[in-house]
């Protein structure tokens, strides 16, 4: 529906959409001519029978965290913590999903692949300048992993771009699409190669004790540290997508390709740079998990990455607030399940819930938590 179109309607029909009265009169025409959508969305609708259910499986999530609040307290804080940090990693994650999918509609699903081999990197450059356990006064060379990783992850996320997509732009959405799950197996066996099948552990620099407590709940450093990261970089993409001139090149190439290069935009560069800084921001989630979970494996990246990936759709795919929301509620309903006592399913059933959850919203809100809905066809 075009904008102001709510108030031509109810202007062309005489009829106050708010009265009992008009809402009848409403069905009727649309019961009588059923090719009009715009009266259909005028109508309310009842929810279905199966949206109800959902609600109340909602419902029951609720009682059930409220419950385990009541009953164990400080654990349920301590939980919480947990899910926010691993929500954070997520976002980071997420937020390249989205960056790309907002510009090509293109899951790029060796993302997460790049993601691990951010870790990787962060281990090599490490344990190569002698980063040691409990070394505080080390710490500068953590800044330099992360730099070396987010630069490294950049150039090959940029280059999986310049090889595997750009030929298959033009190509039907299958292609690409079939492209990418093959990208994501050679960097998997890649890091295979490159480190074996075994975990690489990374040295753990951070101290043992809590950064600070709150009441009987310690905070441990892990989490300020993921999250003092994902704020700024969610803040400054933000600023990059809707302030800078860059930003506005990615805006109209996710418009309309074909005419943002009509208008003088260099629609690969735009491209390449998006890839670019999904890279980095892969880069910067493999260093993070590096230092917060001390190993990485080759095979790590592809289901850290559909975790992701359910998160960016949870939260509106293509939305970059919605991508660090569904990253951290995916993160939260991951350490609730595993941390909480009282009635959990346990770590076995993770993976089910979070695809569960993927599966509810592609049918029930395809757009996520914060995307937009928008009219199909014409």
């Amino acid at each position: 529906m075009r904008p102001h179109s709510k108030r031509r309607s109810r202007s062309a029909t005489g009829l106050d959409l708010n009265s009992a009265s008009s809402t009848r009169i409403l069905r009727g025409l649309v019961t009588s001519n059923a090719s009009a959508p715009g009266l259909q969305r005028l109508l309310p609708r009842r929810p279905t029978i199966v949206e109800s259910l959902g609600l109340v499986l909602v419902g029951l999530v609720v009682v059930w965290l409220a419950v385990n609040l009541d009953k164990t307290p400080t654990l349920w804080a301590e939980v919480a913590l947990v899910g926010i940090t691993n929500g954070c990693i997520y976002a980071l994650v997420a937020l390249g999903y989205s960056l790309v999918y907002g510009i090509l509609e293109l899951i790029n699903f060796a993302h997460g692949d790049v993601f691990m081999l951010g870790g990787m990197f962060s281990i090599t450059v490490g344990t190569s300048f002698g980063l040691r356990a409990g070394a505080a006064d080390l710490w500068p060379l953590v800044i330099v992993c992360l730099v070396v990783s987010m630069a490294c992850c950049a150039v090959i996320n940029a280059a999986i771009e310049f090889v595997a997509y750009r030929p298959l732009r033009h190509a039907t959405r299958l292609a690409p699409l079939i492209t990418a799950i093959g990208m994501s197996f050679i960097i998997e066996d890649v890091g295979l190669i490159w480190k074996g099948p075994s975990y690489v552990t990374f040295p753990n620099v951070l101290p043992s004790t809590n950064l600070f407590s709150i009441g009987s709940v310690g905070v441990p450093w892990t989490t300020p540290i993921v999250v003092v990261l994902t704020v700024p970089v969610l803040l400054i993409l933000l600023w990059l997508v809707q302030r800078t001139k860059q930003g506005k090149a990615m805006r109209a190439t996710a418009q309309d390709m074909e005419a943002s290069a009509i208008m003088g935009i260099n629609v690969n560069r735009t491209i390449s740079f998006t890839f670019l800084i999904a890279g980095a921001l892969a880069g910067a989630a493999g260093l993070v998990y590096a230092v917060a979970e001390t190993t990485v494996r080759y095979d790590q990246g592809f289901t850290l990455g559909l975790i992701a990936f359910t998160a960016a759709v949870f939260g509106g795919i293509g939305n970059l607030p919605g991508a660090v929301l569904g990253a951290l509620l995916i993160g939260l309903i991951q350490a609730f399940n595993e941390g909480l006592t009282w009635h959990a399913p346990g770590s076995d059933w993770t993976e089910s819930i979070v695809f569960t959850i993927l599966i509810m919203i592609l049918v029930f809100r395809p757009e996520g938590l914060l995307g937009e809905r928008t009219p199909e066809g014409g």
